[in-house]
């Protein structure tokens, strides 16, 4: 048998994020259960507490993984017997370029409720905190790409994430703009039961079940 008959390559399951966005919302926000409703797989407007991070540098978000695992040696092996995963963490890094109440609270820590300007000149001033606020967030990462049969979905949610490193920011000339690097760790969230979900929808999406191998529910 030639392997042209035995190869099952399909460019049409070959994706990209096209375009996309970073939500928030404060923890008190309700779970999310899904991204899309109806027969056509349409995309449902998010409550109003979700934020959008607006603009993000061309890398757009990035999504790490780090695991960590114990072995057990043994006499006459030379090779581990036995390996146990002991950690697995998934972090979002991403940098905002849009300067907004937003973007400002998270990069310097603050807690911006009731934060207001200056009544004549509209200054803001914020002095580094002690510690930063260790606030909570939902953070949805929301990629679309296209299809013939209409936009796809894939989404990253995490329930209690919140940031857990500050990356440097550039004040100069040339062509970046000022921006705001941060990377989100996920933590497990006692009601939803997991840290991390892999969201995958749309009409393109569902338009390609039967072409990616995958069951669809009937009821």
């Amino acid at each position: 048998m030639p392997y042209s008959a035995l190869r099952d390559k399909k460019q049409e399951l070959i994706r990209k994020a096209r375009d996309g966005s970073v939500f928030l919302a404060p923890k008190s926000a309700d779970l999310l259960t899904s991204l899309t409703s109806g027969a056509s797989a349409d995309l449902v407007a998010l409550p109003a507490e979700w934020e959008d991070l607006g603009w993000m540098t061309t890398a757009g978000a990035t999504f790490g993984r780090t695991t960590e695992s114990s072995q057990v040696q043994s006499f006459g092996s030379t090779e581990p017997t036995r390996e146990d995963i002991t950690r697995d963490t998934i972090t979002m890094q991403v940098v905002a370029q849009q300067t907004s109440l937003l973007t400002i609270g998270l990069y310097t820590g603050v807690d911006t409720t009731g934060l207001t300007a200056a009544v004549t000149t509209g200054e803001v001033s914020i002095a580094k905190p002690t510690l930063p606020n260790p606030r909570y967030y939902h953070v949805l990462g929301l990629f679309v790409d296209e299809s013939s049969d209409g936009e796809i979905y894939i989404a990253r949610y995490m329930p209690n994430a919140r940031i857990t490193e500050f990356g440097e920011q550039q004040y100069g000339e040339g062509d970046e703009p000022i921006s705001y690097p941060m990377t989100f760790t996920g933590f497990d969230d006692s009601s939803a039961g997991y840290s991390h979900r892999w969201i995958f929808a749309g009409p393109g999406w569902l338009a390609l079940l039967d072409e990616m191998g995958i069951t669809q529910a009937t009821s």
